[in-house]
This record gives structure tokens, C-alpha cells and sequence, in this order.
């Protein structure tokens, strides 16, 4: 589902995949905004304001719910 909606969305929004058990990165990102569960989604405005967080399992509607949302 995921990667369907990063196709639909390309070229308006950015996906950003994180293991933090493959990647340093991923970890400093997780603790840098105190994100404890997997799955997170994490909704992130242009000017790098979080829109939302959304933890765990979510419906598609609600993924492009909040996509729609950003600015």
C-alpha cells in the first residue's frame, strides 16, 4: 500500500523508509523525535514542522488523509 501511494504521490511528496536495525541514520532520526514503535508515519510540512504522527497500522484512506493534508 505503501509503495502505491509513494507512486501516486511522486514529485509532491517525499517517502522516506527507516530501519533503524539496518540504518545509523534511521536510529538518530527515531531518537531525535522520541519514535519508539514500528510502524510510525510521520507527516512532515515543507518547512519541516511534524503535521502528524501516526502510530502503528494504518487504513489507506487515513494515509492520504493526512498526505492531503500537508503544505
Amino acid at each position: 500500500m505503501v509503495d502505491r501511494l509513494e507512486q501516486e504521490y511522486e514529485g509532491k511528496v517525499l517517502f522516506k523508509r527507516l530501519n533503524p536495525e539496518e540504518d545509523a541514520e534511521a536510529s538518530s532520526i527515531m531518537a531525535k523525535y522520541n519514535l519508539t514503535s514500528i510502524p510510525t508515519f510521520m507527516f512532515v510540512n515543507r518547512d519541516g514542522s511534524v503535521a502528524e504522527t501516526l502510530i502503528g497500522a494504518a487504513e489507506e484512506s487515513r494515509l492520504r488523509q493526512s498526505l492531503d493534508a500537508l503544505k
